[in-house]
């Protein structure tokens, strides 16, 4: 009895609450703060390759060289803006061309062996992950059509990818490996007002309205789990509020929904271009996307069993980090 009373008590509730907001604060500027202090660190290693002949540093070059394009592909940069990732790609060919015109010191001390195939080492990671970053781990996958489910405007792939290593967290779901979570980027190129903010309204997607990607008919539709606060990820009643899409071929799911948006229902069909709902926060979702996932109808079996299909939005398919620009 004890324990069940402190459990419910409202100081401990606030205490949760503050524990929880603290870490996805501390969470999203760590992963920010990461991808910032090693673009700085790619730069210095490119640059401090030009002191010396290519003979003795190239592992160096190498290395800053796989990192920097390692950090542009997968770097964190939406956290704040993603025209920081174009300063850094600028600068990058920048310390590159300083590298060819700087007068190298001949009498400079070689590196040691040790520092030599260590870079090496860690290039030859940075290589593998920037190569699964446009082919994945998933071989030729088989694909689907879609309309973009967004009017026009300026949208980010905030997690997305031919499963490993770009879809991570998707991956680790039932069958969820081409999976994509979506955001809308603002003036500022970011994808809210604030680096991590508990404001709903804050987040450039909230209220969104989403509109059908495919003819289809309406097999779920989900409009009242409530939508969570940053980052709070609380699954509602029925989960997330949800539309489900079927076709002759395939199955199409829209998750976290703003609460009483929808506007569908269950045995309709509708057309491509019909408005669902506008996006929320509902379900297991630490801030307002859209998250949307295709699977191959297979009979016997449920939609989200069924062979998953990778996206191609008005035939073009797109990878984690990518911006869509709506029509």
């Amino acid at each position: 009895m004890l324990h069940n009373y402190y459990g419910t008590s409202p100081l401990r509730k606030i205490l949760i609450i503050c524990v929880k907001v603290w870490l996805a604060i501390m969470i999203i500027y760590c992963l920010l703060g990461i991808t910032l202090a090693l673009a700085l660190f790619s730069l210095f290693l490119v640059w401090k390759a030009g002191n010396r002949p290519l003979r003795g540093t190239f592992s160096y070059l190498l290395l800053g060289l796989s990192m920097g394009l390692f950090l542009y592909l997968f770097g964190t940069w939406v956290y704040l803006s993603i025209y920081a990732k174009y300063v850094f790609g600028v600068l990058l060919l920048l310390c590159i061309a300083a590298y060819t015109l700087r007068k190298h010191d001949h009498s400079a001390r070689p590196l040691s062996r040790w520092k030599h195939y260590s870079n090496l080492l860690f290039t030859g990671l940075f290589v593998l992950l920037d190569i699964g970053y446009f082919t994945g781990t998933t071989g030729h996958p088989q694909t689907v059509e879609l309309s973009f489910p967004f009017k026009p405007g300026k949208y980010f792939v905030l997690q997305g990818g031919k499963g490993l290593p770009t879809n991570v967290f998707h991956f680790s779901l039932r069958g969820a490996i081409y999976a994509m979570d979506i955001v809308k980027l603002n003036p500022q190129g970011g994808r809210a007002r604030k680096i991590f903010s508990r404001q709903l309204d804050d987040y450039g997607i909230f209220g969104d309205t989403v509109y059908a990607p495919c003819d289809g008919l309406v097999l779920r539709a989900e409009s009242n789990n409530p939508d969570n606060i940053p980052p709070n990820m609380n699954r509602g009643p029925k989960n997330t509020n949800q539309v489900l899409l079927e076709t002759p071929g395939y199955y199409v799911f829209m998750g976290h929904l703003k609460m009483g948006s929808v506007c569908v229902t269950e045995g309709q069909y509708v057309r491509q271009g019909t408005a669902l709902g506008c996006v929320g926060n509902s379900g297991f979702s630490t801030e307002p996307h859209l998250h949307i996932q295709v699977h191959a109808k297979q009979a016997g079996i449920p939609w989200y069993q069924g062979k998953p299909l990778y996206i191609l939005f008005n035939g073009k398919g797109y990878l984690l980090n990518e911006v869509i620009n709506a029509k």
